[in-house]
């Protein structure tokens, strides 16, 4: 599967897209199953009313530089999954996701990934009221985001959350291309989209958004009665190392694949 120009053109003007039906439905629900491994005793996955967030004091589990799993709020990061092979193929090394990922950034340029970042899942909200909700950058270096969901996320379940075409905006309020280095800009910039209605990209079991990484967005709050579950990963060209510092460029498409950048 290629993208179509169409595809490259509705990317290129909003800074994402989706692709419904992409990944592989036996390793989704490999992914499905072993996600249990990472929940609180209390959560069954045959009773959904046990799923309904917050994680309780007596739950977290903090980020630390030898644990990477992070479980506070409703909000779930089994990252330490995202190491295993089959985890690598579910979504990063799927044969479709890799050849869009080179038809956009160019083929053999891409670094081999060693990992993705997990399952990250959004427990339901229940009654407590949803925060209202705010758009980010990411801060690490990257080209191209995507997530991918393994179960289905309706309209209001925690689906990721983008504001379309800021990352055109975005682009050009940090000092280099890809480190998180804001300008004064940035907040004045980050002020106006959080003023503007973003996009829910819900969908279903399989589907993946493909996201520029100046693109603003945000995992909003869940609203259903199911735990939002998607896995994610960051792809990376291999001259990344060069191209990170240099400052924006006039052609925002420049690190992009020819046939990318002359859409």
């Amino acid at each position: 599967m290629k993208l179509s120009t169409k595809d490259i053109n509705f990317f290129k003007e909003n800074g994402y897209l989706i692709k419904r039906g992409i990944l592989d439905e036996v390793l989704m629900a490999q992914a499905r199953e072993r996600f249990w491994d990472y929940t609180p005793e209390r959560f069954s996955k045959h009773k959904p009313s046990s799923w309904v967030g917050p994680i309780r004091p007596e739950e977290e589990e903090e980020k630390t530089g030898t644990e990477p799993n992070e479980s506070r709020g409703f909000r779930l990061h089994y990252r330490t999954i995202g190491s295993e092979s089959w985890m690598v193929c579910l979504l990063a090394k799927d044969p479709v996701v890799w050849s869009m990922a080179e038809q956009m950034l160019g083929v053999g340029q891409l670094n081999e990934p060693k990992g993705i970042r997990g399952i990250y899942s959004t427990l339901p909200c229940g009654k407590h009221l949803p925060p209202q909700i705010t758009c980010h950058t990411d801060a690490h270096p990257f080209h191209l985001g995507v997530v991918g969901y393994i179960d289905d996320v309706a309209p209001g379940g925690g689906g990721f959350t983008v504001w379309p075409g800021s990352h055109k905006r975005f682009y050009y309020a940090f000092t280099s291309q890809y480190c998180n280095e804001p300008t004064e800009e940035h907040s004045i910039i980050r002020e106006y989209y959080n003023d503007q209605q973003p996009v829910d990209c819900y969908g279903g079991a399989g589907d993946i958004v493909l996201w520029h990484h100046r693109l603003a967005h945000t995992g909003p709050p869940n609203t259903t009665r199911r735990i939002r579950r998607a896995v994610l990963y960051e792809f990376t060209k291999k001259d990344i190392e060069q191209t990170q510092l240099e400052p924006p460029q006039k052609d925002m498409w420049r690190d992009w694949s020819p046939e990318f950048d002359q859409v």
